[in-house]
């Protein structure tokens, strides 16, 4: 009898819902946009991230129905955006707007978080911003404390969703808590939290790995969607972690870059990855491996803002098409660029004076093309980083994002890297739920759930003629940055 798995995202522009199989068919989907406004990055509306998810929900299982026995849809799970959180009351109630990870007002707050960490919890999670959970509670209880005195909880993105399906509050996940300050390693909130900042300890949730079961679909809900009463609703992941799933990145050694806006690196080490350098961070995978990540200012943000920009997108999709056309002919271009939009870099290197360069005189196709390849220099320099500090080696290295949709980009970085590029059938952060929903509830861990759900679209291998030609403009690459003060010379060594 065939079995079929939900999952949710909700993102910062909108939200999307997919069912799977056992075996990673995509049965249905369905997404719709969030009505943004100038605050949006600042604060949203659970309540309509909650509309919204339920009426996706109805229509997905509307779309379906005759093709797939809904009554065997055996799990669900949601994912959403890392260090966004909201103060419930003792009810459940929203007492404020959620609190956008991309929130900046909470970055004074984010420095005091992180001196605390550092003084009073050495060795555990001190990255603090102002992206992160924890910041965002302080600022809220010193801007707000009349609402203070009336929270009964705080609750990460994710946790809400998961609180309106199945009524259990007060649950969270290894990834989610981590920018709450909890301590992944000992498995414990840090009594700093609670002693040097203004945060109770009973406002913060349990803390289980990713995918583990903790209640069944509310009846009302299912009994409304038609689903049958014994839909187990799972423990979250934040999108990050989420997509590195989806992508096929499940196994000790197995890599995933997405290039998209920015490019994000996360894999899966079976040591925990310590950077004195705070370029990357670990989360905890459910089977008590690390999944240590980090995300560079790079990307591919500099396609839609340089090349084709002002075109309607019909024509601008077909001006993209023909420079790719011409990148496969003019790859390797033996010029060296760094298309950094925004001031400065964070990973794999962090250099707040950083900023991107590019050879005069360059036609567009040739310089579309250096870009590529600047990317793809920066993304080797990041798995290199990664190897040293880990000791281990990459086995795989996964893709996703739009960069990925290029093929002689895929080309480009196989060939720098000198490793094969895998690229999945269905990529998102919410087939990434799909499959954490059944890895504890029908598989018996992620790995055994993401071996069977992911399926390969391509493989790309290394252009042999070329990957010399890389080695030699990787090389130049380094000492450009060397010279311009971004790396040290002990690091380009």
């Amino acid at each position: 009898m065939e079995t079929y798995f939900i999952g949710i995202d909700i993102g910062t522009q909108g939200a999307r819902v997919v069912m799977m199989d056992a075996v990673g068919e995509l049965m249905g989907s369905r997404e719709e946009a969030f009505p943004l406004s100038a605050s949006s990055r600042e604060e949203q509306s659970p309540q309509q991230w909650w509309e919204v998810c339920s009426h996706l929900l109805r229509k997905l299982v509307e779309d379906v129905q005759g093709s797939v026995d809904v009554r065997q849809v055996r799990a669900v799970a949601v994912t959403s955006t890392s260090g966004t959180v909201i103060p419930l009351d003792e009810r459940h109630e929203p007492l404020y707007p959620a609190i956008m990870y991309s929130d900046p007002r909470s970055a004074e707050a984010g420095a005091r978080c992180k001196a605390a960490a550092l003084r009073w919890h050495p060795g555990g999670y001190s990255g603090f911003n102002a992206s992160s959970g924890l910041s965002k509670m302080v600022w809220f209880v010193e801007q707000f404390p009349d609402k203070a005195r009336l929270i009964g909880a705080w609750v990460h993105a994710a946790d809400y969703i998961t609180g309106k399906l199945c009524g259990r509050w007060g649950v969270t996940d290894y990834t989610n808590a981590l920018k709450s300050g909890f301590d992944v390693r000992e498995g414990i909130w840090p009594a700093y939290i609670y002693e040097q900042l203004p945060v109770r300890r009973e406002w913060l949730p349990e803390v289980l790995p990713s995918g583990e079961p903790i209640g069944v679909l509310r009846e009302d809900l299912a009994a409304s969607l038609g689903l049958g009463a014994d839909v187990q609703v799972v423990t979250g992941m934040t999108d990050g972690c989420a997509s590195q799933v989806a992508s096929g990145a499940v196994n000790v050694g197995d890599w995933n870059t997405t290039i998209g806006t920015t490019m994000v690196i996360k894999g899966v080490t079976g040591k925990e990855l310590i950077d004195a350098g705070d370029r990357l961070y670990s989360h905890r995978h459910p089977e008590g491996y690390w999944m240590p990540g980090g995300a560079s200012n790079t990307g591919g943000d500099w396609v839609s803002r340089d090349f084709a920009a002002d075109m309607p997108a019909p024509d601008k999709q077909a001006a993209l098409s023909a420079l790719n056309k011409q990148a496969s002919l003019l790859m390797p271009t033996g010029r060296i660029a760094w298309p950094l939009l925004q001031e400065g870099e964070r990973f794999p290197f962090i250099a707040p004076q950083a900023r991107g360069f590019a050879p005069s005189g360059l036609s567009e196709a040739e310089l579309f093309t250096a870009n590529m390849e600047g990317v793809a220099y920066v993304e080797r320099y990041a798995y290199e980083l990664i190897r040293r500090l880990s000791g281990e080696e990459v086995k795989a290295v996964f893709t996703a994002g739009g960069g990925s949709q290029s093929e002689p980009w895929l080309l480009i970085r196989s060939s720098v890297l000198n490793r094969p590029i895998y690229k999945m059938k269905h990529v998102s952060g919410a087939v990434g739920a799909a499959i954490l929903a059944a890895s504890r509830t029908f598989y018996h861990t992620l790995t055994e759930a993401g071996r069977a759900m992911t399926q390969a679209e391509k493989k790309i291998f290394p252009v042999t003629e070329i990957v010399g030609a890389y080695e030699e403009g990787y090389r130049k690459f380094l000492k450009i940055l060397r010279d311009k003060g971004y790396i040290s010379n002990e690091i380009y060594a």
